[in-house]
């Protein structure tokens, strides 16, 4: 029993980072509509900012979080605007490609020598690693700053998103973009300011996904981004708590099927739950059904 309460630790963890990237995919689709696949790779930058930030640059670890936060809702905002808003009014195929199309960009652009380099780092943890116990069962530091990090920032962002002007807007803009803007809403900027929140949760998943998971290399963001993407439509894709739901589900699912079933079909396993729970729930588990307008 207590090597399953160690392993639901585990999972916690891992889907608390799974949880920061599915926001920004969950956010963005909420507004427009468009599934962001460049998203894990910002989740990559996120991680190597951080990471050189308290280790090249000196910087303490909170402030090297903050700055790798700012660097990337940079980055998003940039893509958005260069990418992304010129399709906007294009088939929804087209956009798709793009987002594709990006995501390989950055892929190989962060493998550049003069950038990040293409080989693995190790990472050097900000911090020693300790150990106590919680109900006989070994917990780290590392969780606890994973959790305390990640609980902290939804609570802002769900303070952001019901209590300020810029949540309040960017509920508007996603149940109608024409009469957000006939209130005088600027549709544009809202719709950056999403793509900026996004990628800084995304990069501070990074950060704390480089010091749980010591080992980075910028093809990183590939398949934590396709779990969290996963757990987005698996809670069900424009609901926040949906993400985070779906990512608790898959963090869990990724260690359990690799501690008591096989390392190897582990993201089999993961992404057989989302099939059936789509063919039971189209939706998600926390979705709802939208009508299409004609």
């Amino acid at each position: 029993m207590t090597g399953l309460l160690e392993q639901v630790f585990n999972g916690l963890q891992l889907g608390f980072v799974y949880a920061l990237i599915a926001l920004g995919y969950t956010m963005v689709y909420g507004i427009i509509r468009l599934i962001n696949f460049a998203h894990g790779d910002i989740f990559m930058v996120g991680a190597f900012v951080g990471v050189l930030g308290y280790t090249a640059w000196g910087l303490p670890f909170p402030v090297a979080v903050a700055v790798s936060m700012i660097v990337c809702a940079v980055a998003g905002v940039t893509i958005e605007r260069l990418a992304y808003r010129p399709l906007r009014y294009a088939p929804r195929i087209a956009a798709l490609i793009s987002a594709i199309g990006v995501s390989i960009f950055l892929e190989y652009f962060c493998s550049l020598k003069f950038v990040f380099g293409p080989n693995y780092r190790v990472v050097t943890r900000p911090f020693e690693v300790t150990t106590f116990t919680v109900g006989g069962a070994n917990v780290t530091n590392i969780q606890v700053v994973v959790a305390v990090v990640v609980l902290a920032l939804l609570a802002g962002l769900q303070y952001m998103l019901y209590r300020t002007r810029i949540g309040k807007a960017m509920r508007a803009v996603s149940q109608d973009h024409d009469a957000a803007r006939l209130m005088g809403i600027n549709v544009d900027s809202v719709i950056s300011a999403t793509f900026g929140i996004g990628s800084a949760l995304a990069a501070a998943g990074g950060v704390l996904y480089a010091v749980a998971y010591p080992q980075i290399w910028p093809f990183l963001g590939i398949m934590p981004g396709l779990k969290a993407f996963t757990a987005a439509v698996l809670g069900g894709i424009g609901s926040v708590p949906g993400a985070v739901l779906g990512a608790i589900i898959m963090g869990q699912v990724d260690v359990l099927s690799a501690a008591y079933i096989s390392s190897q079909f582990r993201d089999a396993i993961g992404f057989s739950i989302l099939i059936i729970v789509l063919l039971v729930r189209p939706t998600g588990l926390l979705g709802s059904r939208q009508r299409e307008k004609v």
